[in-house]
């Protein structure tokens, strides 16, 4: 298996990839990195493919794409991870962590200060994130849990980048910042 960069050839494996890891919720994941990328708000996408082929043989694809810290200074420029996604077959063979390594690897190479996410920190934490909150940053959507939003500092970060995450128009359009009812309800409920 290899890790490289996804090409628009790769489009369609890359969907597919999306819709089958997301389950019941995969057409709208998939929809939402297609605007992603419609828009021109990517900053990197990362397909796992198992011979190297262009469109042939993906197995896993992560996308970055761009928002912004509020911090009291200024707006600054940073990363959301979103959506991470392995062919359901093939999870839980570490192809998720090579991406998420890959990934953080690419965002330090466009000078990105941090990488946030909204998912499990039992799994992302295991693999350079941290709770958001623990750095000064708080999630974009009050329906965040506060252990769900998860950040990765990197090189570029400074102390005084602490703020509200700011997601771009599309994910609000989407619907798909933090969590609805009932699921939400259930998370609450669980925290205790």
């Amino acid at each position: 298996m290899q890790i490289r960069s996804a090409v628009p050839d790769d489009s369609h494996a890359v969907g597919r990839v999306i819709t089958d890891a997301f389950g019941d919720e995969g057409a709208a994941v998939a929809a939402v990195w297609r605007d992603i990328v419609d828009r021109g708000l990517d900053r990197a996408s990362l397909v796992a493919a198992d011979d190297g082929g262009v469109g042939v043989g993906v197995c896993g694809h992560v996308g970055l794409s761009h928002a912004w810290l509020d911090a009291r200074e200024r707006l600054v420029d940073v990363l959301v991870l979103s959506p991470l996604s392995v062919q359901p077959a093939r999870q839980r063979r570490g192809i998720g962590a090579a991406l998420l390594a890959a990934a953080l690897e690419a965002a330090r190479s466009l000078g990105a200060p941090a990488v946030f996410l909204e998912g499990d920190p039992r799994y992302y934490g295991a693999r350079g994130f941290a709770r958001a909150g623990d750095h000064g940053c708080e999630p974009a959507s009050r329906r965040t849990p506060d252990a769900a939003c998860q950040v990765a500092l990197l090189d570029a970060h400074e102390p005084w980048m602490t703020g509200r995450l700011v997601y771009r128009d599309l994910w609000w359009e989407h619907d798909c910042a933090g969590l609805r009812d009932p699921v939400l309800a259930e998370v609450e409920r669980a925290r205790g």
